[in-house]
């Protein structure tokens, strides 16, 4: 027993010295094009969680290594990322010193949505847009709402002139085809979504991945036109930002936005937080002066932080929370109780969100495991309520967990090819209690689902094909939904990139978010209730695409071509049912018997150097019921296959130029075609359809960076926002108005000024 100790002692105590000892990496970074020394860049040994940051001066000091083959990656915000394979011996300290190219427009960005697990733009077999920090920046974006609409095949609207409800349309589908993540997890319950667009600041978003189409194969439910990924920030380095942004409209409105983010990581790099706080304050907007408001009032504080800490050289663990409090109010007499005013919308939200993951590394990086779980908890107390009722006052609950664990493994196959193989399993709990009993509504809703997927994928730099399928249980439906999905990407040479792309998606018949959602119309409160025989919908999605890249000595050009289509059957819609005892006016969810979407999106990109970017999309597209659709009991309407709310073309551009290196010119802009709307009697005498006028909205911004001391800097901005102050000109006036009759740009011509204080 005791020479048995003694050999695991001597083996354990070999294992300690072999890894403690002295296996050191030294050097600098510098620039390639200027020579300097960078700071502040990232220095990781890949596969592990063992990294570092130049200091001040552009040199770096990495520590304690494991020994034998690995690989250093060197990479900075702008700039390309630089590897070095070496080998590294014990007792031996190498001195490794980096030039970084300065990084192109058409950057070989690193995402996650396409394959949940990282991979490079270019060699993902879907595209995947990607809005980082510099386009919040540069259109002065408070919040995802303010920025979604600068990707082709997006656009944002607003869809309740009380409260300001903000939906997001991907290729033309309501914002309920669409599945919101936050950190790759679908935590964004029906409530959350209601206005989950503004309660998102960007002060906690690194950058967001967004993929058209059928995303159903691997993030389940409601992934039918697309996805978006919110990433949020992590730290990597010791800074202070604070960030303050003043808008004025017309009539005396205001938003007020101020944010401060804070990163503090440790000297080995082995633990770290990044915390932020937004506050925004924005008064109501009148735009025709009738007393009622067309922006609600609107007084949000969100804080929060995420954090890791590197339990292992091959393991970390990451923890994010935060906080929202939001008050909103629309209607008229804002400053009254609501049940003293003739119209009234009132929400205040209490949001409590957190999530915690642990990932592993295999010494080797053939293998990856990834564990999580996130937990959501929305308090919301409402009112919803015309003619001083001083019962619409209601209570919502919503508790939300997703909890779940995926593997990948990478292997060599044939013909050069390198294997991907991934699963997953998932389990989503939702709970919602939503209580108006002034209106007699009282809705109780659990969902669980549980989810596993598998998918394949053999790729090299020129080809990947990749084969995957989800199987779901949704207690909502009898039988388990399977999703396939099938794509493939060919690169006949680096500058050309083609994909093919099919998946399949589902909605199951349970509350949406404008369920939880109550409209004033003419004067009388609008309920929306589910069919007693609402089956589930069913999707078809196909996309096919050719992405160009080619440069010009300095200048770089892309060019993309995609072409989509998606089938819809029992496709949900809305249709009049009368009214209730209390005069209010039932709307409900029914199935049609199937719709389309198809179209073209079209995005260019040109650049020289750091100095102009020149950026645009534009999507036509036709979304049409299958067969005629009646949804009011006006027999004057004529039946409709043409959807409402979802213009033929539409698109967007930006422009960046940079003279200097501390003045930063940037113009923006948004089209929008024609549309049909709804406009439900009230203020007007019957329903009726309409179609819209087409909107341009153009804005500037212009801003002058001032060095204060090393990296401490001040950037000083002003700019406007809609200089052409296009607004819908036939808003319905009183409180008999249709909330929901509300269209084109969100915003009044906007002046605003700021600051961002970088220490």
């Amino acid at each position: 027993m005791f020479r048995k100790s003694i050999v695991l002692f001597l083996i354990s105590f070999m294992a300690v010295m072999a890894y403690a000892q002295d296996a050191n990496i030294v050097g600098h970074v510098v620039d390639k094009a200027t020579g300097e020394h960078m700071p502040f860049v990232t220095v990781q040994l890949k596969g592990t969680s063992i990294g570092g940051l130049t200091d001040e001066t552009g040199h770096y000091f990495l520590k304690d290594l494991p020994t034998g083959q690995h690989t250093v990656v060197f990479s900075c915000v702008g700039y390309e990322n630089e590897e070095r394979a070496l080998y590294i011996r014990a007792n031996k300290t190498l001195e490794v010193n980096v030039e970084l190219q300065e990084e192109s427009y058409m950057m070989e960005s690193v995402v996650v949505t396409a394959n949940k697990y990282e991979t490079k733009k270019r060699e993902t077999a879907t595209i995947v847009n990607v809005i980082s920090p510099v386009l919040f920046e540069n259109t002065t974006a408070h919040c995802m709402a303010d920025v979604l609409g600068f990707q082709t095949g997006l656009r944002v609207e607003q869809t309740c002139t009380n409260c300001g409800v903000p939906s997001l349309r991907i290729n033309g589908l309501e914002g309920q085809y669409s599945q919101i993540l936050m950190d790759s997890r679908p935590i964004f319950s029906s409530l959350a979504s209601v206005y989950g667009l503004e309660q998102v600041p960007a002060g906690m978003v690194d950058r967001v991945e967004i993929i058209r189409g059928g995303g159903s194969a691997l993030y389940g439910s409601n992934a039918i036109a697309g996805v978006v990924n919110i990433v949020t920030k992590e730290p990597t380095r010791n800074f202070v930002d604070v960030n303050h942004t003043s808008s004025y409209l017309e009539s005396g409105s205001y938003d007020i936005n101020t944010s401060m983010n804070a990163s503090v990581v440790s000297e080995n790099q082995k633990a770290g937080a990044f915390i932020f706080a937004v506050q925004r304050n924005r008064k109501q907007y009148d735009r025709d002066g009738d007393g009622f408001s067309d922006i609600p009032l609107l007084n949000s504080t969100t804080a929060g932080f995420r954090s890791y800490f590197r339990t292992t050289d091959y393991s970390k663990l990451t923890a994010e929370y935060h906080h929202v409090a939001e008050y909103r109010r629309g209607g008229c007499d804002v400053q009254l109780p609501p049940h003293e005013t003739d119209l009234a919308e009132q929400l205040r939200h209490s949001i409590d969100a957190g999530s915690l993951r642990w990932d592993w590394y295999s010494v080797d990086n053939k293998h990856y495991v990834q564990l999580y779980s996130s937990l959501q908890n929305i308090g919301r107390d409402s009112y919803f309520g015309t003619g001083k009722n001083p019962n619409a006052y209601g209570r919502t609950d919503d508790i939300t967990f997703v909890g779940g664990a995926q593997y990948r493994y990478t292997y060599p196959f044939v013909y050069k090819l390198t294997g991907d193989i991934s699963a997953g399993m998932e389990y989503t709990h939702n709970r919602l209690h939503d209580e108006m009993l002034g209106y007699n509504r009282d809705l109780l809703q659990k969902v669980n689902i549980y989810g596993g997927y598998l998918q394949n994928e053999w790729k090299n730099e020129k080809v990947s094909l990749l084969l995957g399928a989800r199987l779901e249980k949704h207690n909502l439906l009898s039988n388990p939904v399977l999703s396939p999905r099938a794509n493939l990407r060919y690169s006949p040479t680096k500058d050309y990139i083609f994909r093919l792309s099919y998946a399949s998606g589902y909605r199951a018949p349970q509350a949406y978010d404008e369920d939880l959602h109550v409209g004033a119309v003419g004067g009388e409160v609008s309920l929306i209730t589910l069919d007693a025989n609402l089956k589930p919908e069913y999707s078809h999605s196909l996309s096919g695409s050719v992405d160009m890249y080619h440069r010009f000595g300095n200048w770089e050009t892309n060019l993309t071509v995609e072409g989509f289509y998606t089938r819809m059957n029992d496709v949900f819609a809305l249709v009049e049912n009368g009214h209730d005892d209390q005069g209010n006016l039932l709307l409900t969810r029914v199935n049609s018997s199937g719709a389309y979407v198809a179209g073209m999106n079209l995005e260019a990109k040109v650049g020289y150097r750091k100095v102009l970017l020149l950026q645009g999309g534009y999507t036509l597209q036709r979304s049409r019921y299958v067969n005629d659709f009646v949804w009011s009991e006006n027999p004057a309407i004529t039946p409709q296959r043409r959807m409402f709310r979802t213009p033929d073309h539409y698109g967007y551009f930006l422009a960046t130029y940079n003279p200097t290196a501390h003045l930063s010119i940037a113009i923006n802009g948004k089209v929008t075609g024609s549309m049909l709307v709804p406009h439900f009697a009230g203020y007007i005498a019957e329903d009726e359809e309409v179609t819209t006028e087409n909107f341009c909205e153009l804005g500037a911004k212009i801003s002058y960076n001032i060095h204060l001391y090393k990296h401490y800097t001040l950037e000083l901005n002003c700019g406007v926002k809609n200089v052409l102050n296009h607004f819908q000109r036939d808003l319905d006036k009183g409180m008999n108005r249709d909330a929901s009759y509300i269209y084109g740009p969100s915003l009044p011509r906007t002046w605003f000024a700021g600051f961002n204080l970088k220490l």
